[in-house]
């Protein structure tokens, strides 16, 4: 770490020993600086990510603040998003996403395509506009009822927007006549907006009516195998949602109008939470109270103990489809013996929005979001002094920072801004930073500028507040997992 920090303030005060530094803007929203240099040679400073020119517009911010509207905030995360500018309402259950949430929303999309890859699963992108005759064929266009967003193209045709994909990716592996039993299990999955005409949207992301959605289809040879795959899939989102840090209770759960033999929900246990969940005390047994009698107390595993109720938020659902689809469209392959067989299927979803705002809900206080520290847009933010206060000078000590962390710790890069609003007093930026879930707030002051320099570490996700030496505030930054 000392040489590290060697080059850090061989930098910084070479900077300090050269005229003043005046930043201007580049078409990149970034600060560039214009310096009279101590020589020709001397290095161009590369753009700092700076927060007077990320957008989140302080009129869109207003709309989480006006008291006028308060009521129409129904839970903790919609009324910490809207505050911080992550996301806007355009219309009943719809929001813009902006551009902080559109980085969370990439980094859990990332993590997301880590877990099922690892499992063999393999990406796609089906069109959202499905053609109504499929959806016909398999009797949901009925059984969907209003849920189901309806058109008509010129022609007269009718379609619906996706909800889910079934009907879609059965019709897609049962136009390859050429699939070997070799081939499976055959996994295919992927991350799309969703539509559902939902009649009362709420709870901000929790329930919207179009949203992202991860949605996997195996395909197996056999019962059995396929049981196989509905378990690994299973282990996958237990590792994605530990990876997170977030305490999600997989639960028995009623299969619905997607319907199949075995379903599972991953629930994360919250008040806001719309289900409600049977948990067992004494052992792991859990189930959504639809598959079970409201008024049963006794455990149904274990027998001795007792069934507590708790109320979750649906993030994820599996199902063991059966032959339920793929027997309907014939999706078929070359068994051992060269016959054709029908294929055993599984269906697996994760609301990639909804997981965003239930891990705010979950994990936030009520004055500032806290996120799972994969998913924070920026993983640190360094506070330079008021401008114009006694300590000033530190200003160029902070910049140089936030250039030196990004361009000596891989991990560091893109991930750390500049709060370069020095009109604002400490105070007022701190209240921003908090609102906006920043994992590590540093300020820049008098610490700064002593012989042994010490800087003001706040981590947002534990609220401690520490005072760290230069190889300390290294160590810390250099343990920063990101993706």
């Amino acid at each position: 770490m000392e040489p590290i920090m060697n080059l850090i303030w061989q930098r910084v005060f070479q900077r300090l020993h050269r005229t003043s530094v005046l930043p201007r803007r580049n078409h990149s929203g970034c600060a560039e600086h214009a310096t009279v240099p101590a020589s020709t040679n001397s290095r161009r400073i590369k753009p700092t990510l700076l927060v007077s020119r990320l957008y989140q517009p302080s009129n869109l911010r207003d709309v989480g603040l006006d008291s006028r509207l308060q009521g129409e905030m129904t839970c903790k995360s919609q009324r910490l998003m809207q505050q911080a500018g992550l996301i806007h309402p355009s219309n009943p259950g719809c929001y813009y996403y902006l551009p902080a949430t559109v980085r969370s929303m990439e980094k859990l999309v990332r993590i997301i395509d880590q877990e099922m890859q690892g499992i063999g699963g393999q990406k796609l992108d089906m069109p959202s506009l499905c053609s109504a005759d499929l959806w016909k064929t398999s009797e949901r266009w009925d059984l969907m009822g209003k849920e189901l967003f309806r058109l008509k193209d010129r022609h007269g045709t009718d379609y619906c927007l996706g909800p889910t994909h079934e009907e879609a990716v059965t019709t897609l592996v049962a136009h390859q006549t050429t699939l070997s039993y070799r081939q499976l299990p055959l996994l295919l999955y992927q991350i799309t907006r969703k539509f559902r005409d939902e009649p009362k949207p709420k709870f901000g992301l929790l329930r919207g009516r179009e949203f992202y959605m991860k949605d996997m289809y195996s395909f197996d040879v056999s019962e059995e195998a396929a049981y196989e795959t509905y378990e690994s899939v299973c282990q996958a989102y237990t590792r994605l949602f530990v990876r997170l840090g977030l305490r999600c209770v997989q639960v028995q759960a009623d299969t619905g109008n997607i319907g199949g033999k075995l379903s599972h929900e991953f629930q994360l246990p919250a008040d806001i939470g719309e289900d409600r969940l049977l948990v067992c005390g004494n052992c792991s047994f859990s189930a959504n109270v639809e598959t079970m009698s409201s008024d049963r107390t006794d455990c149904p595993q274990c027998k001795t103990g007792t069934l507590l109720e708790s109320k979750g938020i649906e993030v994820g659902h599996t199902f063991y489809l059966g032959k339920k689809y793929s027997d309907i469209f014939n999706a078929t392959f070359s068994n051992a013996q060269n016959k054709p067989s029908i294929a055993e299927m599984g269906c697996y979803g994760l609301g990639v929005t909804r997981i965003l705002a239930a891990a705010i809900e979950v994990l936030s206080t009520e004055e500032g979001i806290r996120w799972p520290g994969l998913l924070a847009p920026y993983q640190a933010c360094v506070l330079p002094p008021k401008k114009g206060s006694k300590v000033d000078e530190a200003a160029v000590l902070a910049e140089e920072l936030v250039h030196t962390l990004g361009e000596t710790m891989p991990c560091l890069r893109g991930e750390v801004v500049l709060d370069d609003r020095t009109q604002m007093t400490i105070g007022k930026r701190l209240k921003d930073a908090r609102r906006l879930g920043y994992p590590y707030v540093i300020v820049v002051g008098q610490g700064a500028l002593e012989a042994t320099p010490r800087f003001e570490v706040i981590c947002q996700q534990t609220g401690e507040t520490m005072f760290l030496s230069k190889d300390g505030l290294l160590d810390l930054l250099g343990r920063v997992e990101t993706v």
